[in-house]
């Protein structure tokens, strides 16, 4: 069963700068912020520092709302018009393979669903509108 669905910024680098803006701006509270430096160091996968301080996830509460919004990833395009993508929630994992089944037909997969350090199942498409969903089983993984 969907649980959530939550508009997700994608942000070209100045992501810590748009949280500050829509804490202030639409009197947000600030849940949280993870940055790509809060990640555990992959000696195979080096990390830039200029990249350690792009935000990898933040959440907003804007009213009853969640907001979401994260940087790009160097190296990963930035294209305007594709900064907002969806966050869909769900929790079975069953469910969470039919919808990301069902929004793949005619569209693109651009990160297949796997067990992420937040999600036991996540990944993204675009479906054939040209929508970016960023499909999540709301269990978190217990690996």
């Amino acid at each position: 069963m969907i649980v959530g669905m939550h508009p997700y910024l994608v942000l070209n680098g100045n992501g810590k700068e748009a949280v500050e803006f829509y804490e202030k701006s639409l009197d947000a509270k600030v849940l949280g912020i993870q940055t790509f430096g809060d990640l555990a160091e992959n000696p195979e996968y080096p990390m830039a520092e200029e990249v350690k301080g792009r935000v990898m996830n933040a959440h907003l509460k804007v009213g009853n709302t969640d907001l979401m919004l994260s940087d790009t990833f160097p190296g990963n395009p930035y294209q305007i018009g594709s900064q907002v993508t969806i966050a869909l929630l769900i929790n079975q994992e069953e469910k969470t393979r039919e919808i990301f089944r069902n929004l793949q037909e005619e569209g693109q997969v651009l990160m297949e669903l796997q067990q992420t350090f937040w999600s036991s199942l996540y990944g993204q498409v675009k479906d054939k509108f040209g929508v970016t969903w960023q499909v999540s089983n709301q269990a978190a993984y217990e690996g």
